[in-house]
């Protein structure tokens, strides 16, 4: 419903609040969703985009805007850690749409990340990088801040991973450069639009990339030198461990492959249980591994399979 009334107006049985408050509930949902809460982000949602629908109708400013734009990135967040990935598509649709009235470069930018990771999960990456290049061009009317910066070197992690599944190194370890290059700029990001842009970003997207690349050895070895911050979104932390767990299996580093699975459910349980990797790697240990712990049984029951 919230995602539907996107084009009516404002809707004259919604008295909206203050715009100040619903950014303060916006913000605390984006929060929530990289603590992994993600049940209660999405019981909290619809009733918030139909209230902000009518205050950008009503107001016609940048500000509310950009607050829908960032509500709808709210909705594509939840829905495609729930694996609703059509759902996810409309929502990244009506964030484009915000976004262009609100004229904010930055916001299309993340727009276009977001969508290329669509592509990216589609295994459409010859699209998803010229998302990547769209973004980029779009950033590059924005004018010059730590903002820009923080979401150029996103969208080059973005393509680094991209350019690792199409099994050119050259590519990701260029897009890793330039993301390490700004990052160094920009110093940790946790909090810029919550993309957790930095230096530690930069070195969990190389452990993937390498992933990407089937050099699990090597990104078990990169693994060991991040150290994550202790401010940095649990979603994120749990996302990390995943994907080392999956390169450890494949190493036939069974038991630490199974305690980083542990980790990932600790960091983000809720986001853990649905997570693909989290799913793929648990069945990839059942498989290899002939006598069962009861904490190894335990987990799969817990999700589900």
């Amino acid at each position: 419903m919230g995602l539907d009334v996107y084009d009516l107006g404002a809707d004259p049985d919604i008295l909206p609040r203050a715009h100040q408050l619903l950014a303060d509930d916006a913000q605390a949902l984006l929060v929530a969703v990289r603590a992994g809460e993600i049940k209660q982000t999405a019981q909290a949602l619809p009733g918030l985009i139909q209230e902000a629908t009518t205050a950008a109708h009503a107001d016609l400013g940048r500000d509310g805007w950009g607050l829908l734009a960032s509500l709808y990135r709210t909705a594509y967040d939840v829905s495609s850690k729930l694996g609703y990935y059509d759902l996810a598509g409309l929502a990244l649709a009506r964030m484009d749409w915000a976004a262009e009235r609100g004229s904010d470069a930055v916001v299309g930018g993340i727009y276009r990340y977001m969508r290329a990771l669509t592509y990216l999960r589609e295994g459409e990456y010859r699209t998803g990088e010229r998302l990547v290049r769209l973004g980029l061009r779009t950033l590059a009317q924005a004018e010059p801040s730590r903002e820009r910066e923080v979401v150029t070197g996103q969208l080059h992690l973005g393509a680094a991973v991209m350019a690792g599944r199409s099994r050119d190194r050259g590519r990701s370890d260029g897009h890793l450069a330039e993301a390490e290059r700004i990052a160094a700029s920009t110093g940790e990001a946790v909090n810029v639009h919550w993309l957790a842009f930095g230096p530690t970003n930069v070195a969990v997207h190389r452990v993937s990339v390498l992933a990407e690349l089937d050099e699990y050895g090597q990104a078990t070895q990169a693994a060991r030198g991040v150290t994550i911050p202790g401010d940095w979104p649990k979603s994120r932390k749990s996302h990390h461990y995943a994907e080392l767990a999956r390169s450890q299996m494949w190493t036939g580093d069974l038991d630490s492959s199974f305690q980083n699975l542990l980790r990932a459910r600790k960091a983000a349980p809720q986001q853990a249980r649905y997570h693909q990797t989290v799913r793929e790697t648990y069945s990839g240990l059942e498989a290899a591994r002939r006598q069962l712990p009861d904490s190894f049984l335990s987990y799969g029951s817990w999700l589900g399979v």
